[in-house]
């Protein structure tokens, strides 16, 4: 029998973590693992810590609890420009349980919110206190997330974009967030993240590199474009070839640098 044990904090909860357990928050990933047979998983461990659900804004330093979910940050005036990333999480009933914490944890080809934070270069902070940046968790995922933390971005030089075959709830064929410095002139420290082109989201350091001192205009970012799958080896799913992802990565890269519709 399933077991379902809940904490009132999240520091209990990661102490009563063992084999056969799972965390869950949302609820979105771990409940389709129940839903279809749960092989080896004997308890569901949860918390009703409250403070997990924060949205803080500090001088310009953002902090999202790892329950706050895409319907929170939607809801949210001051997170406007993490709207298209929120919305690209599913249906409005998905929405409302799928938690920032949570995405972090999607296999591929999910976690498009992820994708944001990581060009938003956000730090994780775990319940052990340790706090570690988003691209080295990405690598192993493991902990209990507390909470997530980043820098306002500038202006509008942040920028998502989900391309799937179902719109608007279906899963990627990829994604795409660049956040594109501190100046509307020539780009400086720009980090563009792709989502389902690896078994995690991924910084693309080629096209960083190439967008260093570049105009954003089609001749700047001419050189990035070129680089747009350089280094990289887009997976082969029921979504789409390793083969049509390399097509379409540059043309929709191009997209979402000069803020194009089509």
């Amino acid at each position: 029998m399933l077991e379902v044990r809940t904490y009132p904090t999240l520091a209990e909860a990661a102490e009563n973590i063992d084999p056969g357990s799972v965390f869950m928050s949302g609820g979105t990933l771990v409940m389709i693992r129940v839903n279809y047979g749960a092989h080896g998983l004997k308890a569901i461990i949860r918390t009703t810590d409250s403070t997990l659900r924060r949205i803080d804004d500090e001088a310009g330093r953002i902090t999202l609890g790892a329950f706050a979910t895409m319907s929170d940050i939607l809801a949210h005036r001051d997170l406007d420009f993490l709207g298209p990333a929120a919305m690209a999480v599913g249906g409005p009933g998905v929405r409302n349980a799928a938690t920032v914490g949570g995405n972090l944890f999607a296999p591929h080809p999910y976690g498009d919110f992820t994708v944001a934070l990581l060009a938003l270069d956000a730090r994780v902070h775990l319940s052990d206190g340790s706090a570690v940046p988003i691209e080295d968790f990405l690598r192993n995922r493991s902990g209990l997330v507390e909470s997530v933390s980043f820098q306002r971005p500038f202006g509008d030089l942040f920028r998502f974009r989900k391309i799937g075959r179902i719109k608007p709830k279906g899963a990627s064929v990829m994604s795409i967030a660049a956040h594109l410095g501190n100046s509307p002139g020539y780009l400086s420290n720009a980090r563009v993240a792709y989502g389902a082109m690896g078994s995690a989201p991924m910084r693309v350091r080629a096209v960083e590199r190439a967008l260093e001192g570049a105009a954003l205009n089609r001749h700047g970012i001419a050189s990035a474009i070129e680089s747009a799958t350089e280094g990289l080896e887009p997976p082969t799913d029921e979504l789409a070839s390793s083969w049509y992802r390399r097509e379409v990565a540059p043309v929709h890269l191009r997209r979402l640098l000069l803020g194009e519709d089509r």
